[in-house]
């Protein structure tokens, strides 16, 4: 009899039961423990954004996490109790039970990341349009379209977490036959 052969690691992670987590780790640990997971298998996502900041002498551009404090990964819920020995983790976000993140919030997360654009952190919207945008960089992303100082801007959140990433754009960006009320 043939030996089964053994599967690659994007067949583990896209198997079912592989959802995505919020993990909540020690304040600066976020690069520290993003790496760590990796390093033990786990797909991990640590969304950053750049700021500039200055010192008396100098300045220097920093990558931030865009949600301080977590890191998300995607795991087993029975088989979480490898990624909770990694120095720095404090626990997976849940009231009582693991609760898992929408794999379309992370999906606009990562494009918004991916894209290197200018993101921020911002407060968690209670109200606005939900568009999706059909043209430019972003086609394809949902999110509360809010106005800003300096314009519109698309907000992406996590709602398990309810916090928030407000990127800025373009008007025409914005697909009007799909833009519904919330």
């Amino acid at each position: 009899m043939a030996a089964k052969p053994a599967m690659s690691v994007e067949e583990i992670h896209s198997r079912p039961e592989h959802r995505w987590f919020a993990v909540r780790v020690r304040a600066r640990w976020e690069k520290s423990v993003a790496m760590m997971a990796h390093n033990r298998g786990f797909e991990e996502f640590l969304p950053l954004y750049r700021r500039r900041s200055r010192w008396s002498d100098r300045y220097q551009n920093l990558d931030l996490p865009l949600l301080p404090g977590y890191v998300f990964c995607r795991i087993d819920p029975a088989a979480r109790f490898n990624l909770l020995t990694i120095p720095g983790v404090m626990f997976i976000v849940s009231p009582g039970k693991p609760v898992c993140i929408d794999d379309a919030e992370i999906t606009a997360l990562k494009s918004l990341s991916e894209r290197r654009l200018t993101l921020e952190p911002c407060p968690f919207p209670e109200r606005g349009e939900r568009v999706r945008l059909g043209s430019g960089p972003l086609a394809g992303i949902e999110g509360q379209l809010v106005e800003g100082l300096k314009g519109p801007r698309l907000v992406v959140s996590i709602g398990v977490l309810r916090r928030s990433v407000a990127v800025p754009i373009d008007a025409g960006w914005i697909a009007a036959e799909e833009a519904q009320p919330c």
